[in-house]
């Protein structure tokens, strides 16, 4: 048994570029560093005693600058490459962290909440564009369910690591932030190479052709509508959940970050090798739908009468960690085979948006709701949206023509 277990984790990691273990391993130290956003909301309203209305406008604007940051990072990607975006946006983005912990002015943590994120996600559609260029032909997909692996192991210690601190000294979580985003920006510049030739090969094969942009692609817009939907009841476990935890199942700090850990923790064990069996066995859109069910139930778990708070708040996110599992890394898959060399960049903003306009309409509809109707009207919308999500999923028809190959065409 245990050698068969071994054997699954061997034959999933097997074969992959240097490269691509190097930038797994970049980003999973940027993860280990992304400890104080979940913990922005008890920040705001248990260190600076604002209003949760307060804390949702300023998460909210992290979003919108998570939005913009989205798609100007995709846009400079195919314009500049990969590389110098992901270490110019790492290195002023820690910059921002590092002035965000000794700010108590609202309008000044409004200002910079923006900034923070619009740097923050300009280095994902960079990063995205970096895993696709540095894999193996044909690694591709293990090449991004490795940098997810890396992202959710440094997750798990991040924000198990963040709850400790947030419970002596909550400024203290920007201030690593931010050294360690730095520190990010500079491992890339000395550590990951160039991809020789890579932008000029790209114009000499773009001369003479006509590329479709995501916007002209009418299933991929299908499909980001209904994910915007999913990520933004997805953001709501790791921005609002805390503060229900802590304010109504009186939850401490530290405890909510040992909760929340366990979901980089779980992806960190199972998700390489689940994929491995899963991939090819049934079509992308049933995993979709799984996973996106099993995410609706975790928030439904919620309502259970806190009898047992700790316990209760496990288990809802162990299944949410399931339904994770299930339906993001095949709706990275679909990105990944829409797109192509010419326009990833540009592809894999649009879905970068989806996460940036969740974190604007999350935060802020989140704590809306639960001031104005209480935490239970909001599970219940979150877990009734998801559901319908869901369905939207099974509607789509994910068998029509695979447009990477129409993406570049001449003219």
């Amino acid at each position: 048994m245990f050698r068969q277990i071994f054997n699954a984790y061997k034959t999933s990691f097997t074969g992959l570029s240097r490269e691509t273990w190097l930038l797994s391993i970049v980003i999973l130290i940027n993860r280990c560093g992304y400890m104080a956003v979940p913990f922005m909301g008890l920040y705001l309203t248990q260190s600076l005693h604002r209003s949760i209305s307060d804390a949702g406008i300023v998460i909210s604007l992290f979003g919108a600058g998570a939005f913009l940051g989205s798609a100007a990072g995709g846009k400079l990607t195919d314009m500049f490459g990969f590389r110098p975006i992901q270490i110019l946006a790492a290195i002023i983005g820690g910059a921002l962290f590092l002035a965000f912990s000794q700010m108590s002015n609202f309008t000044s943590l409004c200002i910079l909440s923006f900034l923070i994120s619009f740097f923050y996600d300009a280095f994902r559609p960079a990063n995205f564009a970096a895993v696709a260029a540095y894999a193996k032909p044909g690694q591709e997909t293990r090449a991004y369910s490795l940098n997810r692996l890396a992202t959710n192991i440094g997750f798990s210690f991040g924000i198990t690591i963040g709850g400790l601190i947030a419970s002596f000294n909550y400024r203290l979580l920007f201030i690593v932030d931010g050294v360690v985003s730095i520190f990010v920006g500079i491992a890339i510049l000395l550590l990951l190479p160039k991809v020789k030739g890579y932008r000029k090969a790209v114009k000499e094969k773009l001369a003479g052709m006509v590329v479709r942009k995501p916007w002209e692609d009418i299933l991929f817009i299908k499909f980001l509508l209904l994910t915007t939907i999913f990520t933004t009841c997805f953001f709501l476990m790791f921005r609002v959940v805390p503060v229900f935890f802590k304010e109504e199942w009186h939850i401490n700090e530290a405890t909510i970050g040992l909760i929340l850990g366990v979901n980089g923790l779980l992806i960190a064990l199972l998700e390489m090798v689940m994929i491995s069996k899963l991939e090819n066995k049934r079509s992308p859109v049933f995993y979709i739908v799984t996973g996106v069910v099993i995410v609706g139930f975790s928030f439904a778990l919620l309502m259970v009468p806190k009898a047992l708070p700790i316990a209760v708040g496990l288990v809802s996110v162990i299944c949410f960690t399931f339904g994770e599992m299930f339906s993001i890394p095949f709706i990275n898959t679909f990105v990944i085979k829409r797109s192509n060399e010419f326009n990833r960049g540009q592809y894999a903003a649009g879905y970068m948006m989806c996460w940036s306009v969740a974190q604007v309409v999350a935060p802020w509809a989140g704590f809306q709701i639960a001031e104005s109707y209480g935490y239970n009207s909001l599970f219940v919308g979150i877990s009734v949206m998801l559901f319908a999500c869901a369905y939207g999923y099974s509607a789509l028809n994910f068998k029509e023509e695979d447009t990477t190959k129409a993406l570049a065409s001449a003219e």
